[in-house]
């Protein structure tokens, strides 16, 4: 579990604390140091960090409006497990919002938007060699948002924001990285092609591609029961 200093917590203000013991927690679950089942208490926690109780307490609350814990019992806080329902359920808003985002990045990518996305897979290749799957997930992550801020819709984006760590942590899920990045780099292409049908074409196939990936890794299953 990652070790993180005090930064004077006794002169930041109480928000602030909040925002880095909840940054620091939700990147510890996504990256797989905090595991499904694992339990989150908040002596603890809060000793760790070198904070009070109350900081952490409301990380806490944060995680499980996010999504990422949950309340076995009142007194018992835990990672949540991932069921077949929520990926599902995630992955079926990808599949709405990304794919409509890709269409709009093909209209409407400048050089410089390309330039980055371009080094984007530069520095996931390197990842992927390394068999870095913390800083693949990452870059991955970034590679999207990227999309994302290409298609010049801001409302767009404050819908994908509420999901956003989920969609990392099973981003993180699926290991299958080699094949992640040359998706990527086919989802590049369509891109830059300008042609908005085919980066709809092709952000549909790697969502697609993407969910199958994960269902096999968390549920050895080829199909996740849907309700």
């Amino acid at each position: 579990m990652t070790k993180i200093e005090p930064l004077g917590a006794e002169r930041e203000p109480l928000g602030a604390v909040r925002e880095r013991v909840l940054a620091a927690l939700r990147q510890e679950i996504i990256a797989g140091r905090l595991r499904p089942g694992d339990r989150l208490v908040e002596r603890e926690l809060a000793e760790r960090f070198g904070v009070s109780r109350v900081p952490v307490r409301e990380a806490i609350r944060a995680l499980v409006a996010e999504g990422f814990v949950h309340f076995e019992t009142p007194r018992r806080t835990v990672v949540r497990r991932l069921t077949p329902t929520d990926v599902a359920e995630l992955f079926e808003l990808r599949e709405a919002l990304e794919v409509y985002a890709a269409g709009l990045a093909a209209a409407r990518a400048t050089p410089r938007d390309l330039a980055e996305l371009a080094d984007l897979l530069d520095r996931a290749e390197t990842a992927t060699r390394a068999d870095d799957a913390e800083a693949i997930t990452d870059i991955n992550t970034r590679f999207h948002d990227r999309i994302l801020a290409m298609a010049g819709n801001s409302l767009l984006i404050s819908v994908m924001e509420p999901v956003d760590g989920r969609l990392r942590w099973l981003t993180r899920q699926n290991e299958e990285w080699p094949q992640l990045l040359t998706e990527h780099h086919e989802l590049y292409e369509s891109i830059a092609s300008g042609d908005p049908e085919r980066a709809r074409a092709h952000a549909l196939a790697h969502v697609q591609a993407n969910y199958r990936s994960t269902v096999r890794h968390l549920f050895g299953e080829t199909e996740t029961p849907r309700a």
